[in-house]
């Protein structure tokens, strides 16, 4: 069983199905509205708890009743929530996510109490990541912190994965000089390498630009045509499971905390450990809502 912390956002979801999106200035019926718990950090956990990893968690909440919730929500799922904080006078982080016919969507994110965290509360929580096989962190929370809670993890052997979303044209040097993996999606590559991805041609290009910076294992999803990686000498695309995707809200996230419930410290069954999460977020796209829709590592199992 893999020992993972995760570092990241805790957000209540509020969601809209519509048929189509809103133009700029348009007004529209939605056909659902709805409340789920979600966060790129908190669904990246839940993936991983799912699939059968020891998750422990570092983050905020604002002191009130969405806080609360998204708390006892996480609890159920037995993450260890010894590094979470509640902040007086600051709301918990919310998103707004409204999602068409095509299962595409848009989210809006107000960060709230998933910005009132720092490196000395990453330092208070040492012991949590230096006990860790992985580290995971995204960008929806202070990267000064993710930083500090990377050389914690290098300096234990605890591996460091990065999901640079939402993305940004630059990454700290002194970040990607700690982490082992990082895993976009096309576009978030795309505006971290300037290469466009849509193939794995261009994937491969992009990969390289990332090594560049300093990162030794890429993996680039491409949505429903599944996900590259570039380790050492071996890469490759990976396809994923062809089904109806109505919300493709949580799937990254949920390719993240499966690939890393199964993924070897050394990488060596990396081509596997992405099957597996291929198969994990084809089952997420299948659902509505983000924490929701992902699947046990029993229901992954079941995929062929």
């Amino acid at each position: 069983m893999n020992k993972v912390t995760v570092i990241g956002s805790i957000n209540l979801d509020t969601n809209l199905r519509v048929a189509q999106m809103a133009k700029p200035g348009e007004t529209i019926h939605a056909k659902e509205h709805y409340s789920a718990a979600g966060g790129k950090g908190a669904n990246q956990a839940v993936a991983a708890a799912r699939s059968g990893c020891a998750v422990s968690f570092v983050g905020a909440v604002g002191d009130d009743a969405p806080g609360k919730e998204m708390l006892a929500l996480l609890e159920k799922e037995n993450i260890n929530l010894d590094g979470v904080k509640e902040v007086a006078d600051e709301s918990t982080g919310q998103a707004f996510i409204t999602v068409d016919d095509s299962g595409q969507n848009s989210i809006t994110i107000y960060s709230g109490a998933n910005y009132a965290f720092d490196q000395e509360d990453i330092k208070q929580n040492s012991n949590l990541i230096a006990a860790s096989d992985f580290v995971v962190a995204q960008f929806e929370t202070p990267i000064e912190a993710t930083i500090q809670g990377f050389k914690i993890a290098r300096q234990n052997s605890a591996k460091t994965i990065l999901n640079p979303a939402p993305a940004i044209t630059e990454i700290p040097a002194e970040l990607l000089q700690v982490t082992d993996i990082i895993i976009p999606n096309e576009t978030e590559a795309a505006t971290i390498t300037g290469v466009e991805v849509v193939d794995e041609k261009s994937a491969k290009k992009a990969a390289d630009k990332l090594h560049e910076l300093g990162v030794s294992a890429v993996i680039i999803t491409i949505g429903d045509k599944g996900a590259f990686y570039d380790f050492q000498d071996k890469q490759g695309l990976i396809p994923a499971f062809k089904v109806k995707a109505v919300d493709t809200t949580a799937a990254g996230d949920t390719f993240i905390g499966a690939m890393t419930s199964i993924l070897k410290p050394d990488f060596s069954n990396l081509s596997d450990a992405i099957t597996f999460a291929n198969k994990a977020s084809s089952l997420t796209v299948q659902g509505y809502g983000a924490q929701p829709s992902i699947p046990t590592k029993a229901e992954v199992e079941q995929v062929k």
